[in-house]
């Protein structure tokens, strides 16, 4: 299978606390990777590892079999979507603006061609076309968390990093964000990386579920694999086993 994201042998640190030690992981295009663990295990750092906002101090990192210390992060980055609990939308831009700020980074797109760019990606994440003229402080939590997904999604990515993106939106909306992005992922072939602290989430939406610990992947597998052979009492306690 073709491999999209390697990390080889990376540490990381913050100032003189080490984040992550010597953490390998291979990617495989069109997989969803779920990562789950305590609060400063190494799950945030590990995702920004891969699209190049932290730099490991030892090891390195492929995406698309490019090192990323030598490529053009820019554009690397135009090929890998990013989304974050809240959605972050800008809010002095309208829905349509938001969805096409990345695309128009490359080029000044024309009026026409953007607006049938937001409606497309409006389609995608199931909203009405015409909220591409609203502002973020006129939608929901539901239609922000959408429309941050429509904005990750615009560039038309291979890779879509999610750090908790559903975090912030109640339960019921939260089904039927989780069910709207398994589709999506399934009908583009996309590979999703996706953290969260949710486990039900994480069974949920895995094709593989990697569980960290102190800087490190404790233990990865299928949901199966992970109820029915817990590496220890850390793991089987963490999913609630």
């Amino acid at each position: 299978m073709d491999k999209i994201i390697e990390i080889r042998d990376c540490t990381a640190v913050y100032g003189k606390n080490k984040v992550l030690d010597q953490v390998s992981l291979t990617i495989t295009k069109g997989e969803f990777i779920v990562i789950i663990g305590p609060s400063g295990c190494g799950k945030t750092t590990l995702l920004k590892m891969m699209n190049g906002l932290i730099v490991p101090i030892k090891g390195e990192v492929l995406v698309k079999g490019q090192r990323l210390a030598e490529c053009n992060l820019v554009a690397m980055r135009r090929s890998i979507g990013y989304a974050v609990q809240g959605a972050k939308l800008f809010p002095h831009m309208t829905v349509e603006e938001n969805i096409c700020y990345v695309p128009c980074l490359e080029k000044k797109l024309p009026k026409e061609e953007r607006r049938m760019l937001a409606k497309k990606m409006l389609e995608m994440v199931e909203l009405p076309a015409e909220l591409a003229v609203r502002f973020p402080g006129q939608l929901s939590g539901g239609q922000k968390q959408r429309v941050g997904i429509a904005r990750a999604m615009a560039s038309d990515p291979e890779i879509l990093l999610m750090d908790e993106p559903f975090g912030a939106v109640d339960e019921i909306t939260r089904r039927t964000l989780q069910d709207e992005l398994l589709a999506l992922q399934r009908r583009t072939g996309i590979t999703v990386v996706f953290i969260t602290h949710d486990i039900g989430e994480a069974f949920k939406l895995g094709s593989r579920i990697l569980v960290m610990k102190e800087g490190g992947i404790w233990q990865e597998g299928t949901k199966e694999e992970l109820t029915e052979h817990p590496k220890d009492r850390f793991v089987s306690q963490l999913i609630g086993r």
